[in-house]
């Protein structure tokens, strides 16, 4: 499990810092005015669909009953089912982006109400909405291939084909000048990353397991029991979308540059989510899926606590930092050309409100894995739904005297209630051990990254003396000390905690 834990988070690592590549240019070039903010509409909108619909629901259903089947029933079995499967999805994504693009304009005014002050803006925003929306359609076909592969323990280009929507936009972004303006570019760039992405993963399942075809849907047990799953799941992977969706909403209202400072906080929070959370998870599910269906209670049980420990081990520093200098690493990231100090300055207490929840971020997928693999999408959604309704509580709260930074705050408590529900649900299910051992470990992460938190504000404290007569070059010359510093001290405390033998044990 490690190796493959490794190549979807080396693979995943490679994309965010492709993505900082593709932030750096947007900030340089769109900046965080009226134009950002519309386009980041258009980004968000396709990919919360995504997020709730692909990613989210389609995998918590999908991979468990694909691995169910191929392991009781045969390779026949499975691509028949996966046939179904994918023609029922391809129809289905064709008839939302139709319904997308002629009801672009009402949609509009429902998810992002705030630009109706701006008809220019508003109108941008529904133009590059249009645009960007049939991306949701590929990227939906990835993630049933990318899913088929993960099951054949092929993870690799899965976790490298988001690497595409880097590269696109950077080079659409790069002829800017061809376009109608910068936003155009930046969404025409979507769209091609889309068509890239399908094509890696077709090619990928094509050699090595067949691509599903259009067959003639017929509702067996199976399917089914699919939709049974995906019911449920789709309403639990709704909970940080639905935060997402009142960010943007509300965000609408505030002054030009809050969706800015919430995508580019997001941006950086979602580089350990993405790079260990997400990573982790998508290993863990069909890992524990194939546990289970061969009765090993045991071996699914102790997955999910390596994966546990994992997760803290490469989530600690990410919080430790954006809780102690987000000030520091969103300068030395992104305040250059139409991005101000400013803007990073906003950016940067965004970031640390969202870091308040980032434990429960990464966590997640692993915590809720136990239930998915037993086919159990339910009881994720009481969770979920309770997150939800205390999120929504909080932005209304917060937002009137803490902006942007008071959705990201509310985000943050709603994970933590959401993850402290999926872990009391699945002790008490018999599904999670949450015994002194655990707990133990829990003190000791806490410690060291008390420890780097000190240091990372000490060393910041230094640099902000030492590089003070700087003209250039000063913020990425204190993010680089902070990093040597912070390295030294976390490996130095994680050591000092657990022992050289917990890592020889962990990789084992």
């Amino acid at each position: 499990m490690l190796g493959r834990i490794f190549t979807v988070g080396g693979y995943t690592l490679l994309s965010r810092l492709t993505g900082f590549a593709r932030d750096i240019m947007l900030a340089a070039i769109l900046g965080a005015g009226p134009a950002a903010d519309a386009f980041f509409v258009a980004l968000r909108l396709p990919n919360h669909f995504r997020a709730i619909f692909a990613e989210g629901a389609f995998n918590a259903a999908f991979v468990p009953a694909y691995a169910h089947i191929h392991g009781e029933q045969g390779d026949a079995s499975a691509r028949l089912f996966a046939n179904r499967i994918f023609t029922l999805l391809f129809l289905s994504q064709i008839v939302l982006l139709a319904v997308a693009w002629l009801f672009m304009p009402q949609a509009m005014s429902i998810l992002a109400p705030g630009f109706s002050d701006d008809a220019e803006q508003r109108r941008l925003a529904i133009e590059l909405t249009r645009i960007t929306f049939p991306y949701l359609l590929l990227i939906t076909l990835v993630t049933l291939y990318g899913g088929m592969l993960n099951v054949m323990h092929r993870f690799a280009s899965a976790a490298a084909a988001p690497i595409f929507l880097n590269l696109s936009m950077m080079m659409t972004l790069a002829l800017a000048a061809y376009f109608p303006s910068a936003g155009h570019a930046a969404a025409w760039g979507v769209l091609i990353s889309g068509f890239l992405q399908f094509f890696l993963l077709a090619g990928d399942l094509g050699r090595h397991g067949g691509l599903p075809r259009f067959s003639r849907v017929e509702l067996g047990e199976d399917v089914k029991s699919f939709f049974r799953a995906l019911g449920p799941a789709t309403l639990g992977s709704m909970g940080t979308q639905v935060a997402l969706f009142a960010d943007t909403i509300i965000a609408t209202f505030l002054p030009a540059g809050a969706l800015s400072a919430l995508y580019y906080a997001d941006r950086l929070n979602q580089l350990p989510i993405g790079v260990i959370g997400i990573a982790i998870g998508t290993v863990l599910l069909p890992e524990m899926s194939r546990r289970l269906t061969a009765g090993d209670q045991a071996g699914a049980m102790a997955s999910q606590r390596r994966a546990f420990d994992f997760t803290l081990l490469f989530s600690v520093p990410f919080v430790a930092a954006f809780l102690t200098v987000p000030d520091v690493v969103m300068r030395a990231m992104f305040a250059r050309g139409a991005f101000s100090k400013a803007d990073a300055a906003a950016a940067g207490a965004t970031l640390a409100a969202y870091a308040v929840g980032l434990i429960p971020f990464v966590l997640i997928r692993s915590a809720v894995a136990t239930f998915y693999a037993r086919k159990n999408t339910a009881t994720p959604v009481k969770a979920a739904l309770t997150g939800i309704v205390v999120n929504v509580a909080l932005k209304i709260a917060l937002v009137g005297s803490l902006a942007q930074i008071g959705l990201a705050l509310a985000t943050a408590v709603g994970a933590w209630i959401n993850l402290l529900l999926v872990i009391g649900f699945a002790v008490r299910a018999g599904y999670f051990e949450f015994g002194r051992p655990l707990l133990l470990s829990l003190a000791k992460f806490l410690l060291a990254g008390a420890a780097l938190a000190l240091a990372l504000w000490l060393a910041a404290r230094f640099a902000s003396v030492q590089f003070a007569d700087w003209s250039a070059l000063r913020d990425e010359a204190a993010l680089g000390l902070l990093v040597l510093v912070g390295a030294a001290v976390y490996a130095a405390a994680i050591l000092l905690m657990f022992g050289p033998r917990w890592l020889r044990s962990l990789i084992r």
